[in-house]
């Protein structure tokens, strides 16, 4: 499922890049790709930026959403669960302190050090 989602996100940026390259910002854009006249008679050039707009808006929408719903795939499970671990009859790995304080030595004083 992560991946199908991670696959949606690529395609859907691809597509985005796409929609913004076919526009124009001083206002060619589509129509003046496919012959100018012709092609806005057919679709009309106020209605091709319309729609390349809504595209965009739409692409944007779709890749934030996806993004958001990535977090609710559980994906991050690295390893066997402890309750996983229990029912097989292993016992969960104990995680040690961490003893390495400032000051603090590898050795241990003996128990009486001190002469009589």
């Amino acid at each position: 499922m992560y991946t199908l989602i991670i696959s949606l996100i690529i395609l859907f940026a691809v597509l985005l890049v796409l929609v913004i390259l076919a526009q124009n910002s001083k206002g060619g854009g589509l129509t003046s790709q496919f012959g100018g006249s012709s092609a806005s008679n057919i679709i009309g050039v106020k209605k091709t930026g319309d729609l390349l707009e809504k595209l965009t808006w739409g692409f944007i929408v779709a890749i934030v959403v996806l993004i958001l719903s990535t977090n609710f795939v559980d994906n991050n499970v690295t390893g066997p669960t402890n309750d996983a671990l229990e029912r097989a009859g292993e016992q969960a790995p104990v995680q040690q302190p961490n003893l390495n304080l400032p000051g603090a030595t590898d050795e241990t004083p003996a128990a009486d050090s001190t002469p009589k």
